[in-house]
């Protein structure tokens, strides 16, 4: 490993928000619950965070409001990608500036990219952090595969240092760390295969779940770096039908109306995004209840 940014389970947060604004209020309480759980890592500005729809100015306001608040006690990683490198290279000055601890790049959607400019995408992003790279593939959001050959290629320079796998396929996950050895850490970008990648050595996940039960997903990929995979694959098993629930509709319009309903902010979104169908909430808030979540 190129000395882990974290192992475990990290949070990618939501963002709360008020009808026009960023509500501080509630982001400041959430990142105490989530700290208060045992989480260990917070990614803030991923997209989870909505950053997609998030202004450049507010983004940055949220990555170093988030820094200061969470002082030191957790690990905290900036997302910093869109698909334009010039922006990234900005938003990665920034979030370098600001004190964060390792960056989050999505590969480039829409415009998408070859694989050759995947490498010189990243490769200039690299060169310009101060901090750890975290490269972030999840085809089925942005259009675009980060193939195992090519994330061998870019774990070998010094400051790329892992990757969030979200393809969905545990063989191209395995291909990966074959190919990679310990010159990259594998976190799961997918709630629902923590278990099966940790057991092949992912060094833990970057959740959307832990919004909604942290301590209990913590207490997941702890068994899991216990070496416990018979009450890891429990948990799995036992949080399934609400990681299901948290994507019946695209993320993060389930996991807003959850924190919400937490008491964490009002159910606000930024359009194109909108609040969940009643029915699919019906379902949610029958999940979190089911795991001892108040709603």
């Amino acid at each position: 490993m190129k000395n882990a940014i974290f192992t475990g389970m990290a949070t990618a947060i939501v963002t709360p928000m008020t009808k026009t604004d960023i509500d501080y209020d509630a982001l400041g309480r959430f990142l105490e619950f989530q700290i208060a759980s045992g989480i260990n890592a917070i990614v803030v500005m991923g997209t989870t965070g909505e950053n997609a729809t998030i202004e450049p100015v507010d983004q940055d306001k949220v990555i170093r409001y988030t820094i200061e608040k969470v002082a030191g006690r957790v690990p905290v990683i900036a997302g910093t990608g869109t698909n334009n490198t010039a922006h990234v290279l900005h938003n990665t000055r920034n979030a370098c500036a600001a004190g964060a601890d390792a960056i989050l790049v999505v590969t480039p959607y829409y415009n998408k990219a070859t694989q050759n400019g995947l490498i010189t995408h990243f490769t200039a992003i690299a060169d310009e952090s101060t901090v750890p790279v975290i490269l972030y593939n999840v085809p089925g959001r942005t259009g675009c595969n980060l193939l195992p050959k090519t994330v061998a290629k870019l774990a070998e320079h010094p400051r790329i240092a892992a990757i969030k796998e979200a393809s969905g396929s545990l063989a191209q996950m395995v291909e990966i760390m074959a190919l990679c050895g310990d010159k990259i850490d594998v976190y799961s970008g997918e709630d629902a295969l923590t278990v099966p990648m940790m057991a092949m050595g992912a060094a833990g996940t970057i959740s959307v779940l832990s919004n909604v039960v942290p301590a209990q997903a913590v207490a997941m990929t702890n068994a899991c770096l216990a070496g416990d995979y018979k009450t890891a694959a429990a948990l799995q098993c036992k949080l399934l039908p609400l990681t299901n629930a948290l994507f019946s509709e695209v993320n993060p319009i389930p996991a807003k109306a959850a924190v919400s309903a937490m008491g964490f902010g009002e159910e606000n979104l930024r359009l194109p995004l909108t609040p969940m169908e009643d029915v699919n909430r019906q379902k949610l808030f029958d999940e979190m209840r089911k795991l001892g979540v108040n709603v």
